[in-house]
């Protein structure tokens, strides 16, 4: 993971004037912002240049230096400049400070360029910081013009939503800006007067109320005076006023940045500890419509997206850009869920291992994944960005499987390889071709069995390997038993029949593996889709309740603003604002109703993507079943024979061949076992071997061999029948 917690750097330009006067971003700063992912408390100052905003950023900074003052404003304080610092109180965030260029610039004379910057800053910042001089009066309102713009410079909801002939939308769109503008705060510089009204003292806040008191009367110059007030009002229903004296003599303003403490009025100082406090304390976290936290990765996500509109001549819109930065997030939160599984499966497992082990293992970190997804998504529509998810995991999962199921294979291949060779050994040299050779040979034969099943971590293949080895040496166990001259034929006939039983109750250890294997794939599908519908649950209770946080915030600034006005007299507007309030409750019913749908079908997609788990688990077993069974119908086709069994020649000396895998050489099968001193002829004394060779043994237990282990009907058949022609020429 990136840097979680930013570490004090130096200011950087965030976004710059280029040359042809368009706005643009400056890539170092977006580096900066794309390791910071902790979320966001993002401070911003805006004011006519050369009032003191960069002092103020600084102190909030907890630096000196750092933004340009003095006479030096004038060439580094242009666009928007950045400064990323620790949260000072609160280590699990970061601060973001924002100094832009000073509005009403005379050298610039860009007036339309002073209203991007602040639509950019409002757009960015949870705090707004609005830096004057002097007193709050109405010039100082008619300086702040650019609030009355801000309808015009800001949407929120994608002008193509609109629904034709719904023409209160406009209207009704102006009381949902307050969902997601900034906290205001007025900080007012130099102040020299007594913060006293009709000689009563008053606070600093109740100052600025007085300030944005409205006036009765409908003609022009009444409306003119009342639409910035009126829109400060509207628009930043959570305000505060913070007045700052003057720090130090006219002579000592110059170098303010190098004055120590002591050099600056007290009363200064105690103001600007009482300001940074409740900046520090009271900024809340940056967030997005439906109250999103955002992270500085995001933050540069907004800052890109919105120049780049500005820049293409287009309007910011709150909408599109939230759906344009959840997008890239959701994206990302789909490979952080994936990397995450992938990198704690990987970690966790060293293969082979049992069943229930990957299973726990699959359970617990697809569990982490998930969590990981929904704490970074948001605005996952229909579920789409959570399917490929659980999709991506479902396909790495059988993977895995296939993989545990493979190296399974071979491990067991090789121990019994290992187990078996000094039998083999005993085989090529003759030792069961003797009389009592068959009940030696299966004291052997079941010395390895029992060797083997006590052998741990063998994993998921281990009685079907057994059991694949076993098959191969069917013809060969057969082919000393009918050797052994101390048997009777009714002693051999019960001998089969013993066989006959053993391979049956290893072929029901095989299925109870097989069914185990099974039933928690099984279990496995049905954990996950209840992980996934518990998930989504606690996403679909967050997201109610941020959007209750949102109705609630909106609903209390304009219940405080009908009392306002209703204390003033202003009875007409009041009215007007119950009946924005009451078109505000049916929104936020309307929208309840709609996220609740929206989760619903969420809920609903999560199954269908559970479905599709086991689906996709099943097409893989397919086709790696398909992929081995080609495999074999081409080894047949080179080699002509399987060498896991070994050749056997009828009295017609044709050859016929048993399942099992291609020879690596014919010498393999060329080995014959011993003639016996006395008795019966030997059965399998012909061309070829009735057992398995040393070589030809070691064939057989390679990965994948003898896949086939049962005999097909024709060398069945043909078997029996050179048994039968061998007996009669005996006779």
């Amino acid at each position: 993971m990136a840097n979680s917690r930013v570490q004090k750097s130096a200011p950087v330009c965030l976004i710059e004037n280029g040359e042809d006067g368009q706005l643009q971003v400056i890539p170092e700063a977006l580096d900066v912002l794309r390791h910071i992912e902790q979320p966001v408390v993002v401070v911003a100052v805006v004011g006519l240049y050369r009032t003191g905003k960069s002092y103020l950023m600084n102190k909030l900074a907890g630096q000196r230096e750092g933004f340009a003052l003095g006479s030096t404003i004038q060439s580094h304080t242009k666009g928007i400049w950045m400064w990323c610092v620790p949260h000072p109180t609160k280590p699990d965030l970061t601060l973001v400070l924002l100094d832009t260029e000073g509005l009403g610039d005379v050298e610039k004379g860009d007036q339309k360029n002073d209203c991007w910057i602040f639509a950019l800053a409002i757009l960015l910042s949870s705090t707004l910081i609005y830096n004057s001089k002097g007193t709050i009066d109405n010039n100082a309102l008619e300086n702040l013009q650019y609030v009355t713009e801000l309808t015009d410079l800001i949407k929120v909801k994608s002008p193509g939503k609109a629904k034709p002939g719904q023409e209160e939308e406009d209207e009704e769109e102006d009381t949902q800006y307050v969902r997601f503008f900034p906290i205001f705060v007025w900080a007012v510089r130099d102040f020299t007067l007594e913060l006293k009204i009709d000689g009563r003292s008053v606070s600093e806040d109740q100052y600025l109320e007085h300030a944005l008191s409205l006036k009765k009367g409908s003609n022009k110059k009444v409306s003119d005076y009342n639409l910035p007030r009126q829109c400060i009002r509207n628009f930043f229903p959570s305000r505060r006023c913070f007045v700052f004296g003057t720090p130090a003599s006219p002579d000592d303003m110059i170098r303010l940045e190098t004055l120590q403490e002591s050099q600056l009025s007290s009363s200064f100082l105690a103001t600007t500890k009482h300001f940074c406090d409740h900046v520090f304390n009271q900024s809340p976290i940056k967030t997005v419509q439906g109250g999103h936290q955002v992270t500085g990765r995001m933050l540069g996500i907004l800052v890109s997206t919105y120049v780049e509109t500005i820049s293409s001549g287009s309007v910011p819109c709150l909408e599109n850009a939230v759906v344009t930065m959840a997008q890239i997030e959701n994206q990302a939160a789909v490979q952080e869920g994936l990397s995450l599984y992938q990198n704690g499966m990987k970690g966790a497992l060293v293969f082979p291992v049992s069943m229930d082990e990957i299973s726990h293992q699959h359970q617990h970190w697809e569990t982490l994944a998930l969590e990981a997804f929904m704490k970074r998504s948001f605005k996952d529509n229909d579920a789409q960005h959570m399917k490929v998810l659980g999709e991506k995991i479902a396909e790495h999962y059988t993977t895995l499987l296939m993989e545990n199921e493979d190296i399974s294979e071979k491990v067991c291949c090789a121990l019994l390889k290992d187990l078996s060779t000094p039998m083999a050994k005993k085989l090529k040299d003759g030792f069961f071709a003797k009389p009592g050779g068959y009940e030696l040979y299966c004291v052997d034969r079941d010395a390895i069995v029992a060797q083997y099943r006590a052998k741990p971590n063998k994993g998921v293949k281990a009685e079907e390997v057994l059991d694949q080895f076993l098959k191969e040496k069917d013809v060969e166990s057969n082919s000393v038993l009918q050797a052994d001259q101390k048997l009777s034929e009714n002693e051999k006939q019960i001998a089969e029949e013993q066989e006959r039983a053993f391979r049956m109750e290893q072929e029901k250890k095989v299925e109870e593996e097989k069914r185990r294997l099974v039933e928690r794939m099984h279990e496995d599908e049905e954990r996950s889709h209840q992980e996934s519908i518990r998930q989504l649950n606690l996403k679909m209770e967050l997201e109610v309740a941020r959007a209750q946080e949102e109705a609630e915030t909106a609903m209390k600034s304009k219940l405080r603003e009908q009392e306002l006005l209703m204390e003033k007299g202003f009875q007409e507007r009041a009215q007007a604002m119950q009946e924005e309030i009451q078109q505000l409750q049916v929104s936020e019913q309307e929208k309840k109703k709609q996220l609740a749908q929206t989760m619903g079908k969420t809920i609903v997609e999560g199954f269908k993507a559970i479905a599709n788990f086991k689906l996709l688990r099943k097409q893989k077993l397919a086709e790696k079943a398909e992929k081995k069974r080609l495999e074999q119908s081409g080894r047949a086709a080179e080699g002509g024979a399987y060498d896991s069994l070994p050749k056997q020649t009828n009295s017609k000396g044709k050859g016929v061949q048993s399942s099992g895998s291609p020879p690596k050489n014919n010498e393999a099968n060329s080995e014959k076992i011993p003639k016996p001193k006395q008795g019966k002829t030997n059965p399998t004394e012909q061309t070829g071997s009735g057992v398995m060779s040393g070589k030809g043994k070691e064939d057989s237990l390679r990965p994948n061999a003898g896949k086939g282990a049962s005999l097909n009907p024709a060398t069945e058949k043909a078997v029996k029948q050179q048994q039968q022609e061998e007996e009669g020429s005996a006779v």
